[in-house]
């Protein structure tokens, strides 16, 4: 009996759970047929969960915002231009990877209801929407992606602003418009754009975004970005709070290293070992190391770049590896017999110590986690159309889509992190594909008895408390 029971718990009228047997029979139920297929009218809806959504940013007045900043700019088509936003945002957070996978959502009333429509745009009318986009109206939507960002940032108490800066790779097609070959590691003669993007550590937030071809220098191409991101800091009411700056070894520039030093802002940037800094052999004549944790040391020296005019602080480490480094500059530093060394030197105007300052720069692998999920997630990788101008503003889209969802977490009681020195996310945020899963994929049906109309869903206790507790506070918001 016990070998082929299993348990149950259940709640008494006095609240103390109740152990019930049940017999492992009872558990199975075998198919042996397959059901009747039929597709019915209107009222089935595989995205239930956007209802908590559509309660959200109605709280926020998100579409005030989208009529505020498209004010005087006119896109062609008979949908509005609120309503295409919003079937674009709605498209890419249930998960659709292609304008094509529009067509699977038609029928679905609650997808209708999110976009304010009876019926949703054919493919090609998106399709032509997307390709009216020109540098005037994706400005526009940079401004909404700015005030997305900050509306969260001013209901947060931080001092410090840690923004991360760095460029990602795109493949595109042979005929898509100003796609060139350049820096793409994985396929090197395929065409590409480099857009760069801005990334807030403490909320998670993409703070700006940028389209470039694929044949530009990821620092050199970087200043017009950087005085796009200084004025929107200074627009959005930012410029209060202390900015610290995090980078590769691409923007190791004079130009770069002076506009975020005439801002005030901190900054953390790798530096390449290029001959004309001769760090090879600065290490070469190195005899003793300050020990870190991890099996690791440093010392700091200040290195004069007199073609720049410049003296930098500037951090070297070395850690030991059981192997020899890819690098070929590397190699060649000591005698095998001493083992193997891996380097790497950070320039800093920061007044930090060493191990803070190696712990601060590790935290940009936050960064490129999160491009990895929209690409992964949100189909920031994905090209829409041969036109730039769409092709951009996609990606702008895609931000805004990243942004709202963050907001919608944060202010809905994510869960607050402890404030580490690798200035990461201050809270436990979900993935879109977690979210899908767990609020909006739910299967739902529109009621209406005695003429009130009712979204009802499966009786799920843990999406109970779930819907529950998220209906709620967007109200309380």
């Amino acid at each position: 009996m016990g070998r082929s029971s299993c348990y149950a718990n259940f709640k008494t009228h006095n609240e103390r759970p109740l152990t019930v047997r049940y017999r492992k029979a009872s558990l199975s139920a075998p198919v042996k047929n397959d059901l009747r297929i039929e597709f019915t009218e209107r009222g089935l809806s595989s995205y239930a969960g956007l209802e908590l959504l559509i309660r959200y940013f109605r709280s926020i007045g998100l579409n005030s915002l989208f009529r505020r900043h498209f004010l005087g700019i006119s896109l062609p088509g008979d949908y509005g231009t609120v309503a295409m936003i919003r079937v674009v945002l709605g498209l890419l957070i249930v998960g659709g990877w292609r304008l094509r996978h529009l067509d699977f959502l038609r029928g679905d009333f609650l997808f209708e209801r999110f976009c304010g429509l009876t019926g949703l745009p054919s493919l090609r009318t998106l399709s032509r929407w997307l390709g009216h986009f020109t540098s005037t109206s994706i400005t526009r939507l940079h401004a909404i992606n700015a005030d997305v960002v900050a509306r969260l940032i001013e209901s947060l108490s931080l001092r410090t602003l840690t923004i991360d800066v760095d460029g990602s790779v795109i493949s595109t097609g042979l005929s898509v418009e100003r796609a060139f070959r350049g820096f793409n590691p994985h396929h090197r003669k395929v065409p590409s754009y480099y857009p760069i993007t801005a990334y807030v550590a403490e909320t998670g937030q993409i703070l700006r975004v940028k389209n470039r071809s694929g044949n530009v220098h990821d620092g050199k191409s970087s200043l017009a970005f950087l005085r796009d991101l200084f004025r929107q800091i200074d627009e959005t009411g930012q410029r209060r709070y202390r900015l610290n700056f995090r980078m590769d070894g691409a923007f190791f520039l004079r130009p770069v290293i002076r506009l975020i030093a005439s801002r005030g802002a901190g900054y953390c940037i790798k530096v390449p070992f290029w001959r004309r800094l001769d760090l090879t052999s600065i290490i070469k004549a190195r005899r003793r190391w300050k020990r870190l944790p991890s099996g690791m040391g440093c010392f700091e020296i200040a290195l004069p770049i007199h073609k720049w005019g410049m003296t930098l602080r500037v951090v070297i480490y070395r850690k030991r590896v059981r192997h020899r480094s890819p690098k070929n500059y590397q190699l060649d530093l000591f005698d095998p017999d001493d083992g193997y060394y891996e380097y790497s030197a950070i320039a800093t105007n920061l007044n930090w110590a060493p191990r803070r300052i190696w712990t601060f720069m590790t935290g940009r692998g936050e960064h490129e986690k999160v491009i990895g999920i929209l690409k992964s997630q949100l189909a920031f990788d994905t090209v829409p159309s041969h036109r730039y101008g769409a092709n951009s503003a996609w990606q702008q889209f895609v931000a805004i889509a990243h942004n709202l969802l963050v907001n919608f977490q944060i202010e809905t009681g994510a869960s607050r992190r402890n404030r580490t020195e690798k200035r990461t996310c201050r809270f436990l945020l979900k993935s879109p594909q977690s979210l899908r899963f767990e609020i909006f994929n739910r299967a739902g049906r529109l009621v209406r008895p005695n003429g009130t109309p009712i979204l009802r869903l499966s009786q799920n206790e843990r999406h109970r408390t779930l819907f529950n507790r998220l209906a709620e506070t967007p109200k309380a918001a």
